[in-house]
């Protein structure tokens, strides 16, 4: 691809497993977790890889096998051994690191028709300890990890939801992409009154919150584009980014800059962005010979990024772009 970069990384090999989604630890620097599925997770079963950095590379640390494919995975924010993923039979399950004889809890609740369950995330915000999860079935569910059941259901979603996403500033505040078009930003204490924005003209893959800006998310589109949303004003977007040549799979704010986010997408490429920039794109990595999918930037290491992609690797590397704006 024209323009684009291959940065130092290290690599690790998942055989027989497409990536889906990594997140990176928030208590161990240089460990993170990635959601995997067999068959590009049309079909066989799923693997949670948890991934240890140092000096030599990027090697296994737990692993573990679910039979359906598995989707997204979130830290919790109270246990640092404890991670949760989503599935393709339709559930939740919780691990822990330091028990490898299986989940610990398993949350089935999603319709059994539309099985996917594409997006879980714990909440940030002190004093909360919820997950929300996104599925296929429409609808998003709330969760408290020390009950057995969810606590609610959001509906009115009119396609797949494919990114939930706790705000890092407001409790009980969520947000939540779709295949119907819209954004939607919830209150998990009034689920019948969102706020709708109708943020692309195609499938929306994935929504973050500015960790600066309470006001400020973006979302990722099967139209190729980046949009910012300032909720103070939701008729149209704050910025436009354009550069992906396929669909936008995954997009994060950076944690340690106010202006620049990642993305990455169906066209192999992760790409570095300032939205406060006239020309804000800073970088572009292909180092994928497949759909890149799982995107994160670490908490510990700045400038740090890992990705996962359906060519069965995962890497972590450090843009040039991301060190020079430190």
């Amino acid at each position: 691809m024209s323009g684009a970069t291959r940065v130092p990384a290290q690599a690790f090999r998942l055989p027989g497993r497409h990536g889906y989604a990594v997140e990176f630890s928030p208590y161990f620097p240089g460990r993170l977790a990635c959601a995997a599925s067999q068959y590009y997770g049309i079909a066989g079963c799923g693997t949670l890889a948890v991934l240890e950095q140092n000096e030599t590379g990027l090697h296994l640390f737990r692993s573990f096998d679910w039979n359906d494919g598995l989707f997204d995975v979130t830290w919790s924010e109270n246990n640092e051994h404890v991670l949760v993923t989503s599935s393709g039979d339709g559930s939740l399950q919780m691990w822990d690191t330091e028990n490898t004889t299986g989940p610990l809890q398993v949350y089935k609740e999603h319709s059994q028709e539309y099985l996917q369950v594409y997006s879980v995330d714990w909440s940030q915000t002190r004093g909360e300890q919820l997950i929300v999860s996104g599925s296929w079935d429409q609808t998003v569910k709330l969760w408290d990890p020390a009950v057995g059941q969810s606590l609610c259901t959001f509906k009115g979603h009119e396609g797949v939801i494919y990114s939930t996403i706790w705000s890092p500033h407001i409790p009980s505040c969520f947000a939540s992409a779709s295949g119907d078009q819209t954004l939607r930003i919830w209150d998990a204490k009034s689920p019948r009154l969102p706020v709708i924005i109708p943020a692309h003209q195609a499938e929306i893959l994935s929504c973050d919150w500015c960790k600066y800006d309470q006001n400020l998310l973006v979302t990722g589109a099967v139209d190729c584009s980046l949009k910012g949303w300032d909720l103070r004003n939701i008729r149209q977007p704050v910025f436009n980014l354009l550069g992906h040549t396929y669909a936008i799979r995954r997009v994060k704010f950076s944690p340690f800059h106010a202006t620049i986010l990642a993305s990455c997408s169906y066209d192999f490429t992760a790409r570095f962005w300032d939205f406060s920039k006239a020309d804000p794109l800073l970088e572009t990595v292909e180092h994928h010979t497949e759909f890149t999918c799982g995107l994160d930037l670490s908490l510990h290491h700045l400038g740090q990024v890992a990705d996962c992609a359906w060519d069965e690797t995962v890497k972590i590397y450090s843009p040039s772009s991301l060190a020079a704006a430190a």
